[in-house]
């Protein structure tokens, strides 16, 4: 990015629609969006914020549409600089030729996230802020939508801002020990420093462990649906949709791949993965498939094995334990016998749930089951949920070096080795904030957004 560029594009999604919306941004915006501007008395106007409708024509002075015009003066705006917005025509056509119009006096195109990327440098937002206007975006569910909004709002600077403040203050003690060193003057109490260090600690794991809750809520809780052929397995993934979305047929081994559906429970994106039946396969076409099963295995956070209760109870407790030695410990584990329409069944797994995909019985308290466990990852962790693996790497590196400070103390360590993992430590988490940042880390962060964003 070139700051002192003025930037412009097309901010609406392609296609077309009702209104589509050209942004420009820059310290010459004003100039250059007045020569396709009909009514030139917007940017005389006092307020910072003005609103019009006018003629907008292009570099020969030829109609191309009647629209809204809105001038924000610096830095009454997103970027912090000059903007004009026009809302005009949802026409592809109409905004590539304003688009041109623009470009034609001066503008150029806009990269990937660079009006963001103003606002950041700008100090309108922090980055942590900014990288949540591209999860709002992309949210799809009520709870990541409210997620995002919480990060939008500072929920996370406010949170890591308080965890630096604690730092500095650790870190300035240190700092004067080691000003008046030839005095051999302890300014900081060793027992309060180690109190202090197991407070931040203790903080900074509980935002490292909100990400397993983050990352669920913000990327979908993938759900795998596993067990033998003619199980119920497609069944079951029609009646959690409530549409036919998966084939069911007698024959079994009818599924050789695995169906992947969204599905949204409670504000929580689920991605329900129906596999194809655990046997020793016939053909290569369905040991391919048997072998994606297991590799969705071991990617799902929640796996729902699929038992035909009407079964011999013996061969089920081996597709159980096998199963039990396919995930994780992290991998929540239910056990669903199915086709209850048919028999009842005389035993049970643990918390298993006896219910008929077929008629829809207890399927309902199925998927309660998916929300209480999401639910129950957000009630062991903090307030404040971490959503992007960046923020949990800092947070870990910062922790870290916490642990060796700790060490260090307890080992009777010089304060200049104990500051300078304090040092480390509140870089680390100035680093999800932007107060410590590179170009080339901006550049990773903002060439992930949309263009006009």
């Amino acid at each position: 990015m070139i700051f002192g560029t003025t930037i412009c594009a097309i901010s609406t999604a392609s296609g077309a629609g009702a209104i589509g919306i050209v942004r420009v941004s820059g310290a010459d915006s004003f100039a250059i969006a007045r020569n396709i501007v009909v009514r030139k008395s917007i940017f005389e106007a006092e307020s910072p914020r003005t609103m019009l409708f006018t003629g907008i024509v292009d570099e020969k002075g030829t109609l191309l549409d009647e629209a809204m015009v809105v001038k924000f003066a610096s830095p009454a705006s997103f970027s912090g600089e000059d903007m004009v917005e026009i809302y005009c025509h949802g026409s592809e056509y109409i905004e590539q030729k304003i688009l041109a119009a623009l470009t034609h006096y001066g503008a150029v195109l806009a990269r990937p996230g660079e009006f963001t990327q103003r606002a950041f440098l700008n100090g309108k937002m922090d980055l942590s802020q900014s990288e949540a206007v591209a999860d709002l975006i992309s949210s799809s569910s009520a709870e990541s939508h409210r997620v995002a909004m919480s990060q939008l709002k500072g929920q996370v600077s406010s949170k890591i801002g308080e965890l630096r403040g604690k730092m500095l203050e650790l870190t300035s003690l240190l700092e004067l020990e080691l000003d008046f060193s030839e005095e051999d003057v302890e300014f900081a109490d060793r027992t309060k420093l180690v109190s202090l260090i197991d407070e931040i600690c203790t903080e900074t794991e509980k935002l490292i462990r909100s990400f397993e809750y983050g990352n669920a809520v913000k990327s979908g809780v993938p759900v795998a649906i596993v067990g033998e052929p003619n199980a119920g397995k497609s069944t079951l993934l029609n009646a959690i949709l409530h549409e036919d979305r998966a084939i069911v047929s007698s024959v079994a081994g009818t599924t050789r791949d695995t169906i992947e559906e969204e599905f949204v429970l409670d504000g929580i994106r689920f991605r329900f993965i129906d596999t194809a039946g655990i046997r020793n396969a016939d053909n290569e076409v369905e040991e391919l498939g048997i072998q994606r099963t297991y590799s969705k295995l071991k990617s799902a956070r929640i796996v729902v094995l699929v038992l035909d209760a009407s079964a011999y109870k013996q061969h089920n407790d081996e597709i159980v334990t096998s199963i039990e030695k396919e995930i994780s410990d992290e991998t929540k584990l239910i056990v669903v016998l199915n086709k209850s329409d048919i028999c009842d069944a005389e035993y049970g797994y643990g918390d298993s749930l006896l219910i008929s995909a077929l008629d829809g019985s207890n399927v309902d308290a199925l998927c309660r089951r998916f929300v209480e466990y999401v639910s129950s990852l957000k009630s062991e962790t903090a307030d404040v949920v971490i959503t992007n693996v960046r923020h949990v790497a800092s947070l870990t590196a910062a922790r870290d070096l916490l642990q060796s400070a700790r060490r260090s103390i307890g080992e009777g360590v010089p304060s200049d080795f104990i500051a300078q993992d304090l040092r480390e430590a509140n870089y680390h988490l100035g680093e999800i904030t932007g107060a410590i940042s590179t170009d080339e880390v901006l550049g990773s962060i903002f060439s992930k957004f949309c263009i006009g964003k």
